[in-house]
């Protein structure tokens, strides 16, 4: 059994089981991506996008577990950013539409299968599991978000949701591992 997380975390969780461990993630996932949907608001940017809710959920639900760890959410996301981008380029959809418009095409079956198992493999050799990752490279080589100021947003997103879940879970005494 893992060593328990501490704080109001393992408070509530004590006081009220799985009810009291529900109430800390929803309020703090609804606070965290709440932040993030109005900084995009304010900026004009997809601050907000699907792979986040499953990284905010971790920090919340299991801050303990390898993949919660504030460095494999940088790594990853970053590794699967980069994925997504190579493998654009690879099969040539730098310029296509995405496949919302487009439709599904040999290549951007090739692109999307690549850039998952790329991401896979990275963060498996660099002991940083974060399986949200998995979905933002999707999101590049499938062409939903892919010009450099949609890069750059998601990064800096990541980042925010990052640096705002650690600093709520050490805020409120749970302990979450920065580097695992």
């Amino acid at each position: 059994m893992s060593e328990p997380p501490g704080g109001l975390l393992q408070a509530a969780e004590e006081r009220m089981g799985r009810i009291g461990a529900g109430a800390y993630a929803c309020a703090l996932c609804g606070t965290v991506l709440a932040l993030c949907g109005l900084v995009g608001l304010l900026v004009h940017q997809p601050f907000l996008f699907p792979s986040l809710g499953p990284t905010v959920m971790l920090f919340f639900e299991s801050p303990r577990q390898p993949a919660s760890a504030p460095r494999n959410s940088l790594v990853g996301h970053g590794a699967a950013l980069l994925a997504g981008v190579a493998c654009l380029a690879l099969f040539g959809l730098t310029d296509a539409p995405p496949v919302i418009q487009q439709g599904v095409t040999a290549a951007r079956i090739g692109a999307a299968a690549l850039s998952v198992a790329l991401t896979a493999l990275v963060l498996k050799l660099l002991a940083a599991p974060h399986p949200p990752a998995g979905a933002t490279t999707l999101i590049v080589s499938l062409g939903i978000l892919t010009s450099a100021t949609e890069l750059l947003t998601m990064a800096l997103a990541v980042v925010l949701v990052t640096v705002l879940g650690l600093a709520l879970n050490r805020l409120l005494g749970v302990r979450q591992p920065v580097w695992r």
